[in-house]
């Protein structure tokens, strides 16, 4: 039987927290979470397995943050601008 995870992020900064999906395989998630990390971005990312408790992302709750949807995308966009350097930037080299 192969396991299924949720991928879970928290904004620590913000005490928010978003369900993104359910994999087998938490590999790029947790790959992504750390470059964030590393860029100095205040995230977590978790990936507790789907259980009867946790059939629906809607039961999952993580006590003191609140649901934000998109937050993934925020914070995605909000990596890139940190890491990647704009094209004004090259050209007024």
């Amino acid at each position: 039987m192969i396991t299924k995870f949720w991928q879970i992020i928290k904004d620590d900064s913000k005490r928010t927290f978003e369900v993104c999906g359910q994999v087998s395989n938490d590999n790029s998630f947790t790959n992504k979470v750390y470059g964030m990390q590393k860029a100095g971005m205040n995230v977590s990312g978790m990936a507790p397995p789907v259980t009867n408790k946790t059939s629906s992302k809607d039961l999952i709750k993580i006590i003191g943050y609140t649901k934000e949807d998109g937050l993934y995308e925020r914070l995605l966009r909000q990596f890139r601008e940190l890491t990647m350097p704009s094209m004004d930037d090259e050209w007024n080299d």
